[in-house]
């Protein structure tokens, strides 16, 4: 294994305890889902965010690497760019 790639793995070794990772789905909307299902992920996957040991870790990776989909850490895509457009203002 090269030194890149074990920097890769011990950077991301927090996912492995995450609540998230044996579904998937619920984190991810797809382009065609409709509003109302949406919101149902969307309330699901905070719920879960929110039980979750590396909440804290996940919320960081999402922010500091401008993730712009699916649930992170227990916000919403909205409020990660509502947030990323609070830090630009300042």
């Amino acid at each position: 294994m090269t030194i890149a790639a074990a920097r890769i793995i011990e950077r991301w070794a927090w996912a492995e305890h995450g609540l998230c990772r044996d579904v998937p789905d619920l984190f991810y909307n797809a382009d065609d889902d409709p509003k109302g299902l949406r919101r149902r992920k969307e309330a699901a996957a905070t719920k879960l965010c929110g039980q979750c040991p590396v909440i804290r870790q996940c919320r960081a990776h999402a922010v500091g690497n401008r993730e712009l989909y699916g649930v992170w850490g227990g916000m919403t895509e909205a409020e990660r760019h509502r947030l990323a457009g609070r830090a630009r203002t300042g």
